[in-house]
């Protein structure tokens, strides 16, 4: 084919002003977290809708920060070392590993085919035949920007005495009946990681309406430091508020170093005064690959099109047993069009979970479907039409030979 592309999974272009902020922050001498960080806290969380939000180094940290800080929150003593999450098989790892890494138990149901989030009639089965009192937390994960049911959860939440901690690391913006996720439960993580909705390389955050939870998160991030003030007389010594002497070395849990930098919050924010922007440019590349693509709805399943769906990308399953996944996506990337396997079904599919495997193979069967069948492309605010074009040249290239 003439003119090659290279069509990239997430892109950034920094423009002059994001430039600008990075000379004044190189400028201050202050590029760990400071004014950025603050300003991007107080942004976000007005886009979300909620009181507090906490800037993390990445969008694992975050998972982390926030299960640690309900571990440790005496309101809710469900939640201990080896209590259950139920969760999904089917994303990113790290919402796993973090589960694991903080000493409870990930517990999996299946999925929906239609748009990759928790089936709740299984997380309510589940609990109705089992002792629910060893589950202490739901995480739903909002896949691919996709809000999961999250009445439904809350509801089965409510009467199991169980926490709701959103995973909405790759749905900045989606909606679910009106109401942005993240703001659909006690707390929430996102990630700001390239590919990302938001991307700025790599960091996090967690929301909540919560004020005790807000504090535990800025405690645990900066290594269980008592002082857990976001600006305050900390770097002189003291604590207006706690009153003892220098905070900065006083610590009354154990927590990590997850802070974050000055350069990510100020990229960031650049990025939040064009957010409704990027949610439409986003959903306009979906529906006109959609619409580009309709001709191969034998063989591929097209992602399911929504106005309130922020996307993270463009996924699409194989139908088609005679095509071959791995084929496929080499041929793809030959023509300059990045993609990437839609994750795998975590307690059967990734050699890290192997001592899960025996326990869930089998019965997790559109998980396991879609970890061998499922993929995506990207769909960011980079993309021209011209761009959608060439992907739907380079597929007709391919299928129609």
């Amino acid at each position: 084919m003439k003119n090659k592309k290279r069509i990239l999974v997430g892109d950034i272009k920094l423009t002059e002003k994001e430039k600008s902020l990075i000379l004044d922050i190189l400028d201050s001498g202050r590029i760990s977290e400071y004014k950025y960080v603050n300003r991007f806290e107080n942004t976000f969380k007005e886009l979300i809708g909620t009181k507090y939000c906490t800037l993390v180094n990445s969008g694992t940290s975050a998972l982390i920060a926030g299960l640690l800080a309900l571990i440790y929150d005496d309101r809710y003593p469900k939640i201990k070392k080896g209590a259950k999450v139920i969760t999904t098989p089917l994303t990113y790892i790290a919402t796993s590993n973090a589960i694991k890494l903080v000493g409870l138990e990930p517990v999996y149901v299946d999925v929906n085919l239609g748009n990759f989030s928790i089936n709740v009639d299984q997380i309510d089965y589940l609990l109705g035949n089992s002792n629910s009192e060893e589950y202490a937390i739901i995480l739903p994960v909002h896949l691919m920007g996709y809000p999961c049911d999250m009445d439904v959860i809350n509801k089965i939440a409510d009467r199991y005495n169980l926490v709701v901690f959103e995973d909405s690391a790759q749905a900045h913006g989606s909606k679910y009946k009106g109401k942005t996720t993240g703001n659909l439960s006690l707390l929430a993580d996102y990630s700001f990681y390239i590919a990302h909705n938001i991307q700025v390389g790599e960091m996090g955050a967690i929301v909540t309406n919560d004020i005790k939870l807000d504090r535990l998160f800025r405690k645990i991030k900066a290594n269980g430091r008592m002082c857990d003030c976001s600006i305050c007389t900390r770097s002189q010594g003291y604590c207006q508020k706690q009153g003892f002497y220098d905070p900065r070395f006083t610590h009354d849990i154990i927590g990590y170093n997850f802070k974050t930098m000055e350069f990510q919050a100020a990229i960031g924010l650049c990025q939040l005064e064009k957010f409704d922007e990027i949610i439409k440019i986003r959903q306009r590349n979906v529906k006109l690959l959609n619409e580009r693509l309709i001709k191969y709805s034998d063989t591929f399943k097209l992602p399911i099109y929504s106005e309130d769906v922020s996307y993270l990308a463009y996924p699409l399953v194989i139908k088609d047993s005679k095509l071959n996944r791995n084929s496929f996506l080499n041929r793809l990337n030959g023509y300059g069009i990045e993609s990437r396997p839609l994750f795998g079904c975590i307690p059967t599919q990734q050699p890290a979970y192997k001592d899960y495997k025996e326990k869930y193979e089998y019965k997790l069967e559109i998980a396991e479907l879609l970890g061998l069948n499922a993929f995506y492309i990207g769909c960011h605010q980079y993309l021209e039409i011209e761009d959608i074009e060439y992907i739907g040249d380079v597929f007709d290239e391919i299928l129609q030979r």
